[in-house]
């Protein structure tokens, strides 16, 4: 088969590589139909996640069809149609039993990242009876994509953490893929404001129709004033960090309301300053976060019923065999004007 394999930072070729077979009874082998590229595989191209090393076949989002089942793999059978979860979960363990499946003493994050992932012709899931979902009859499976990582993500490690709340005031720092999922759920929750924090215009007018209520362009106005006079000199409630970066996280200590909250979703490569100087007194609360995926179903609901319209967030459509391509578009996102990319098998 053809995968996209990691050769060490800044390198990447799409390869020849040998087609995964079963290895353990609860595994399946999933032909992929359609897959994306995350802004965890760019911090994996530049370095940050040394674990992943030379020969891994990258990605960890997808559908796809069945080809062949473990003896113990009991709820999926060949030809189904599924929906890739981005966290690998045995279900048995401590950290699965709370929940925690990012946490799996066996799976977590281990796709395109400790074991190969999900930009290739086939992938082998671990795990598969709670690994993947069934994808209904009649979907729209480039919308379905979305939900192996960014959707969760962005509802999870954002939305949950900041323990958004009806008439609450959120600010989001990036308008990223991740950063627009979190404005797309932050809404289930009814909040007065969202003021969405980017440098790019082009990303701050999707916001705009998607559901922000303001928009700050960082590069041409000062964010920390215009968050104050957005909230009557407060702060915002809730302050989700989604890009990842020590810039991005230092910012978000001077938008916080006191006794607000600040959920940090980026993938951090370098260390940050804690300003606990200002903030030892303000009851603020910090959570991080990998995302567990445990809302997964109910967000595959919400997509089915069109209450959540996760396809807004693709701006381009490549072959599979074109993911060099597909890559350097990603990776220019602001000359290319990209959000999420859909690669088809």
């Amino acid at each position: 088969m053809k995968a996209l394999v990691y050769h060490g930072p800044n390198k990447k070729l799409w390869e020849d590589k040998q087609k995964p077979v079963i290895q353990e009874p609860t595994d399946a082998v999933v032909r992929i139909t359609k897959t994306t590229i995350c802004g965890t595989d760019l911090h994996i191209l530049k370095g940050d996640v040394p674990e992943v090393t030379d020969g891994r076949t990258l990605g960890h989002e997808g559908v796809g069809v069945i080809e062949e089942i473990g003896p113990s793999v009991t709820n999926f059978k060949k030809g189904d149609h599924v929906l890739i979860s981005c966290i690998s979960s045995c279900g048995k363990c401590d950290y699965c039993r709370r929940g925690m499946y990012s946490h799996c003493e066996s799976g977590g994050w281990i796709l395109g990242h400790l074991i190969d992932g999900t930009q290739a012709e086939y992938v082998r899931i671990p795990f598969a009876d709670t690994s993947l979902y069934h994808i209904p009859e009649g979907s729209d499976e480039e919308s379905l994509v979305m939900l192996s990582d960014i959707l969760p993500t962005g509802f999870e490690c954002g939305v949950l953490n900041g323990q958004v709340k009806p008439g609450d005031t959120v600010a989001i720092v990036g308008a990223g893929p991740i950063g627009l999922a979190s404005l797309l759920t932050a809404q289930f929750y009814s909040p007065s404001e969202i003021i969405m924090i980017d440098p790019d215009d082009y990303r701050l007018a999707v916001s705009k129709k998607l559901g922000a209520t303001q928009t700050i362009n960082n590069k041409k106005e000062n964010a920390i004033e215009k968050v104050k006079e957005f909230t009557g000199k407060k702060g915002a409630d809730s302050v989700i960090e989604a890009v990842g970066i020590p810039e991005t996280f230092e910012l978000c200590q001077s938008l916080v309301a006191p006794g607000g909250r600040i959920a940090n979703v980026g993938v951090h490569g370098k260390s940050v300053d804690l300003h606990l100087e200002r903030l030892w007194a303000h009851n603020i609360t910090i959570t991080t976060r990998l995302v567990d995926t445990i809302t997964t179903p109910m967000l595959l609901k919400t997509v089915q019923s069109k209450k959540l319209n996760s396809k807004q967030l693709i701006t381009h459509y490549f072959k599979l065999s074109e993911i060099i391509q597909a890559y350097d578009t990603f990776q220019h996102a602001e000359r290319e004007k990209a959000l999420k990319v859909i690669l088809t098998a």
